[in-house]
């Protein structure tokens, strides 16, 4: 994929930018910069040196049926997990980087069929959340959707997906959402915006769903 051209650092009136260092240009740039912020006292602070890995924005989806109340869920192979010494292997929402110039529910519904081969009908915003704030500034946009669950096997699979081109190997399965609540509540999943989509689907679930089969 061609490499991404992140705009430039947005001022603030308490933060004076030093000195910004391009030191890698692949597909996601890596800037060293030296700067002075405002510190909580009222004095400027000393020059602070940091490495900034430019992803940029970024959206994932909680896919939820409420007629079956069940979510839908994928499962792929994660180097930087296998680093971390986790198991490679996450179970996370579909989600993906916005390309530039593009919003980010037109994201999300983009990767929706990439990643997984399904769309939903109704989407909601759930908020924006940093992934990586001590050393990269992609924020992602997490949305809920309304989806209707496909069949599956006795294991909860129903499918595997894609892109081809670029070597995805992505398995489809299917929860109940107390199922996956309490998996989350359990802190068995490690990516941070699945955790966080389906505390989020724990708290306002009723309401979501009386919503949503009200609308059906």
């Amino acid at each position: 994929m061609a490499p991404r051209i992140p705009g430039p650092i947005p001022p603030h009136p308490d933060v004076v930018i030093e000195a910004e260092q391009r030191v890698w240009s692949g597909r996601f740039p890596l800037d060293v910069v030296k700067f002075r912020h405002r510190r909580f006292d009222g004095a400027m602070s000393g020059t602070r040196t940091w490495e900034l890995w430019r992803r940029g924005r970024a959206s994932a989806l909680l896919p939820y049926d409420p007629v079956s109340d069940k979510v839908v869920l994928i499962e792929q192979f994660r180097f930087p997990a296998l680093a971390a010494g986790l198991d490679p292997v996450l179970v996370e929402l579909p989600a993906g980087l916005c390309e530039d110039g593009e919003a980010p529910d037109v994201t999300i519904r983009r990767e929706m069929r990439e990643e997984m081969a399904m769309d939903a009908d109704r989407v909601q915003w759930i908020g924006r959340y940093m992934l990586t704030a001590g050393g990269a500034d992609e924020l992602c946009e997490v949305y809920v959707g309304r989806v209707t669950a496909p069949p599956t096997g006795p294991d909860g699979i129903a499918w595997h997906a894609g892109e081809a081109v670029e070597n995805e190997d992505i398995r489809v399965r299917v929860w109940s959402a107390d199922e996956a609540i309490e998996a989350a509540l359990a802190g068995r999943f490690t990516n941070s915006i699945t955790a966080i989509g389906l505390l989020w689907l724990a708290a306002r679930r009723t309401a979501l769903r009386a919503e949503w089969l009200a609308s059906s």
